[in-house]
């Protein structure tokens, strides 16, 4: 994606860029292991809006750090407005199939999100998909099928959920990708941010719950993982080349099978492995065919999509 008000120069430093996505991923597997503690005890408007409020704190000091306040102005407030509502809709859907699916399951289904992404993009950005990059989406869809079936999940709505979150991911980044002409990241993290508060504080009072000691210092957490997850991957982008450093993003599977085994006795079958190994297969080669596309257009400034649990 494209970015203006973060980054000036692309960065070669593959080693830092590395680092940094090992942690962003980990930070966004510790936000969804504690969003699935909290998602059996607390409304999904509730655990947005807590989860919301750093935001755009860290929007404004990004913003100060890279051309002053003034680069979260805009002139598409309601474009900001259409990718907020689709970005809730990633949140509120990946978090309620939470409740009905192992957490190993959701990341599996969710790693399809890079695959609409690409397919996507041709009605949405006017970009051209070749045969075999189609049929790596088609490939990733069987590794769906894989996943379902055989996991005991089923196709149910834990399932539908799941997948309903990586195609809305992959609409709101491509949204993003649209907008990113005008707006500044900070400005569109800023912005997307507010909305969003906005909108679950509205929700919130009619189902609030409030914390016990435990659960708050579960919500502090999922804020705290969040926005530096959201940080690290930013930084992993601008240090490191997309084709390095975005595989990283699978081991998201291996803490999701090592939470949802220490705290929920969860373990992934083979089946579900099998499967998300053909869908992480199929993104990476997606990956491969858009990083020597990117070469061969020249040097531009790539920055991650935002996570699907935050995006």
């Amino acid at each position: 994606m494209r970015a203006t008000g973060i980054a000036s120069t692309r960065r070669q430093a593959p080693v830092r860029g590395l680092v940094y996505m090992a942690l962003g991923v980990f930070c966004m597997s510790v936000l969804d292991a504690t969003a699935k503690a909290l998602v059996g005890g607390y409304s999904l408007p509730q655990i947005m809006f807590l989860s919301r409020i750093p935001g755009p704190f860290f929007a404004v000091a990004l913003a100060l750090g890279s051309g002053g306040i003034v680069t979260l102005a805009t002139r598409r407030i309601g474009w900001h407005v259409l990718r907020s509502l689709v970005s809730a809709a990633t949140g509120f859907s990946f978090v309620a199939c939470l409740r009905l699916l192992p957490l190993a399951d959701a990341v599996a289904i969710s790693f399809m999100g890079p695959l609409f992404m690409t397919a996507l993009s041709v009605p949405m950005l006017g970009e051209r998909v070749g045969p075999r990059r189609w049929a790596a989406i088609l490939l990733g869809l069987i590794g769906v099928v894989v996943v379902l079936q055989p996991s005991g999940a089923g196709f149910g709505l834990g399932s539908v959920l799941a997948l309903f979150a990586a195609l809305t991911y992959a609409l709101s980044i491509n949204l993003s990708r649209l907008m990113s002409d005008t707006e500044s990241s900070a400005g569109m993290l800023f912005w997307i941010s507010i909305f969003l508060l906005l909108g679950t504080g509205l929700l919130t009072p009619f189902d609030w719950r409030t914390p016990a000691l435990g659960d708050s210092l579960l919500f502090v957490l999922l804020a705290i993982t969040g926005t530096l997850g959201q940080f690290f991957l930013i930084q992993a982008f601008r240090y490191g080349e997309v084709s390095l450093v975005a595989p990283f993003e699978y081991s998201s599977l291996l803490w999701a099978t090592l939470f949802g085994f220490l705290f929920w006795q969860q373990l992934p079958t083979p089946t579900v492995l099998i499967g998300a190994a053909v869908i992480i297969a199929s993104s990476l080669y997606v990956v491969h065919r858009e990083s020597r596309a990117a070469r061969r257009r020249g040097p531009e400034i790539e920055l991650p999509p935002a996570p699907l649990r935050d995006a």
